[in-house]
């Protein structure tokens, strides 16, 4: 037998395998990275969170990912080189990371890999009769096991889609097994570039388990708060939206995008939420000299009341009182204090933090995918049922460091 397939096999025996997920998201802040120790799998499953760290992606880094991010016309050569570069990248980043934390590689089982999404389209994105659902992220397993010397799991979104799925979002599979409650009817809230959500049934039972995007999160904030203010990532605490007051024309058509009209679940991404949406809102409600402020509260509120709507239709849909909910917040957006008051005011039920059921919000989704890659490794059959466009599946690709 391959040595590396003996090891695999042995990781898969054994108790508990510490395994370092990674996520980098649309907001390509930089590179999440969550060191857990996981034992059991499915609704056995039970992670501890060793050590996170977000290492930071430069701004020659995000230059070079931009190039290529969520656009119809690239440079293929440049994504292509783009693919192995960003592979080596993220390895060099955990590489840092276990010296830092005085962890030798031999001692970590594997590594589940996100990789760095360059391309969302789904079937109501792209429209196009012939063709599929489709995603791509860049960020090259192989490059990763080899130079780190650990087994790597990645690309884990193919495998959802060929079994029926839109490759997002793939909360809900972590989100089950270990936020879960008997009794407690629960939404995992993640506020990210795009927002998304996760009910899980007070019943427990995964048929009745649902997760979807609901539409922007930070990624229009985070733009136009660049392309006022260069020098700033995003609005921090809401300092420049709280300056500003909600534009109800520009709102209203922020809101009349068909995509909202679509129904659950649904995936979307910056390549229909981008700069050009807003600009197309703006000329549409003749708001082009909004002020930066006025424009920022009125994005922010775009968020929230899209979310908010989202929770409410799929609450009623399955039969349950949104006052009858806890909200677990997780992403950037739990951090913008208005984003956060607004879906407040917006949404009767209890407001919480995934920091609060024993993981960080902002190492949540690194966790997740840790999580997928123990049961790509460990798992069993968990049958989450296929009307929602949930394919029970094990997902993502095996690359040996040798």
């Amino acid at each position: 037998m391959n040595r590396h397939l003996a090891r695999l096999y042995a990781i898969g025996q054994k108790s508990t395998r510490r395994i370092v997920g990674l996520m980098s998201g649309t907001s390509l802040d930089g590179l999440d990275v969550a060191l857990c120790a996981i034992s059991g799998a499915g609704e056995h499953t039970q992670v501890v969170l060793e050590r996170f760290k977000t290492v930071d992606y430069t701004a020659e880094i995000k230059a070079e990912i931009r190039k290529v991010f969520a656009r119809q016309t690239i440079d293929f050569q440049h994504l292509c080189l783009l693919n192995a570069w960003i592979g080596s990248l993220h390895a060099g980043m955990v590489n840092g990371c276990l010296a830092e934390w005085g962890v030798a590689a031999q001692d970590v089982d594997l590594i589940a890999s996100h990789g760095q999404t360059v391309m969302h389209a789904p079937k109501i994105l792209h429209g196009l009769a012939d063709f599929p659902n489709a995603t791509l992220q860049i960020g090259d397993g192989d490059h990763i096991a080899v130079a780190t010397g650990i087994l790597t799991v990645s690309d884990f979104r193919q495998k959802h889609i060929a079994a029926g799925g839109e490759g997002a979002p793939l909360a809900v599979y972590g989100d089950y097994f270990i936020f879960g409650k008997p009794g407690e009817h629960r939404i995992l809230l993640n506020m990210g570039g795009i927002a998304n959500f996760t009910y899980l049934p007070a019943s427990m039972r995964p048929e009745e388990a649902f997760v979807t995007d609901t539409g922007p999160g930070n990624t229009l904030l985070d733009a136009f708060t660049r392309l006022a203010h260069p020098e700033l990532a995003f609005d921090r605490d809401a300092a420049l939206a709280r300056q500003g007051a909600v534009c109800q024309p520009l709102l209203a058509a922020l809101k009349a995008n068909a995509f909202f009209a679509k129904p659950f679940p649904k995936t979307t991404g910056p390549e229909l939420f981008g700069v050009d949406y807003v600009r197309a809102a703006q000329a549409e409600s003749g708001t082009q000299a909004l002020p930066t402020p006025d424009l920022l509260a009125t994005l922010t509120r775009f968020s929230a009341e899209t979310i908010a709507q989202a929770i409410h239709h799929c609450a009623a849909q399955a039969g349950v009182a949104v006052s009858d909910c806890v909200v677990y917040m997780s992403g950037g957006g739990m951090h913008n204090p208005l984003l956060v008051q607004w879906l407040k005011e917006l949404i009767p039920a209890t407001f919480k933090r995934t920091n609060d059921l024993g993981i960080s919000g902002d190492a949540k989704e690194a966790v997740l995918f840790a999580i997928l890659a123990n049961e790509t490794v460990a798992g069993g059959e968990s049958d989450f049922g296929t009307r929602r466009g949930i394919p029970s599946v094990s997902m993502g690709k095996i690359s040996f460091p040798g």
